[in-house]
């Protein structure tokens, strides 16, 4: 994947961007406040069933913890190709944050029912079910559903961090980006942001590597992971709908103020 194009700013372009108002200001600030209160809440779900998040890793077999960040490849890919398919038939009629969130649970349930095993099996169902449940925020924004383009998005969005990741969560580089459509850009795309899915599929699977006690686990993490990246679904493609109105640098720039005065104490 090439990186995203740096743009020369025009002169006097044909169709200026408006000024970012009050009401601009307003959403983009509420967006930078659902992304911390998304990564407040996958923290604490981690912690409470799968115990300190730098410990999870330690609570899997080495074959598994060798294994995760192909896992995490195969399914983001697996995911990308059935994205778009899912959306026909019965499936267009599967449509909702709530029933991605109920599905998601029941499969955790299931997948870590036979502890481990089962858990690992269950990894591209439950990828799947998030991809398509950020495709369908992107498609509220006005993406194109059946664009590639739109697919590509939506993978971007499985970079934005994790626990423990200690970033900013959404990269904001990618708001207003042409990204290059390519089956070795999809690969480029795939194998950047899989590292940092893998960190999050690490703390599921230590969560259901217990049988049977491993399904409530599974349940409330996946729960909490499709969560998460609907969260942050809102985030990336809500900033997108914002840029094509008032420019990439613009609202990207307010973006990061925001994030960063509520990281500031309260006086």
């Amino acid at each position: 994947m090439r990186e995203p194009v740096i743009k020369m700013k025009e002169i006097n372009p044909a169709n200026p961007p408006a000024p970012l108002d009050d009401a601009a200001r307003a959403e983009i600030a509420g967006l930078a406040l659902r992304q911390r209160k998304a990564n407040g809440v996958l923290m604490s779900a981690i912690n409470f069933v799968g115990g300190q998040v730098e410990d999870g890793l330690k609570m899997l077999p080495a074959a598994a913890r060798g294994q995760i960040d192909e896992l995490a490849r195969a399914a983001l890919r697996q995911s990308y190709d059935l994205a778009s398919r899912s959306r026909r038939g019965m499936g267009q009629n599967i449509g909702s944050d709530r029933v991605h969130k109920l599905i998601g649970t029941l499969s955790g349930a299931l997948g870590g029912f036979g502890g481990l095993p089962t858990a690992i099996a269950e990894l591209p169902v439950a990828t799947t079910v998030i991809f398509r449940a950020v495709h369908h925020v992107a498609v509220e924004y006005g993406e194109d559903p059946h664009a590639e383009e739109t697919r590509m998005e939506c993978l971007a969005v499985f970079g934005a961090g994790g626990p423990g990741s200690g970033d900013d969560g959404i990269d904001t580089a990618f708001i207003g980006a042409r990204l290059s459509i390519s089956g070795a850009a999809v690969n480029g795309l795939i194998s950047k942001v899989a590292p940092k899915f893998a960190a999050v599929l690490s703390q599921k699977l230590a969560a259901q590597a217990v049988p049977v006690l491993g399904a409530a686990a599974g349940a409330g993490t996946n729960y909490a992971f499709v969560n998460y990246y609907v969260a942050m679904a809102h985030v990336h493609f809500g900033l997108r709908r914002l840029a094509r109105i008032y420019g990439e640098e613009p609202v990207a720039d307010a973006f990061h103020a925001a994030l960063a005065a509520g990281k500031l104490p309260q006086t």
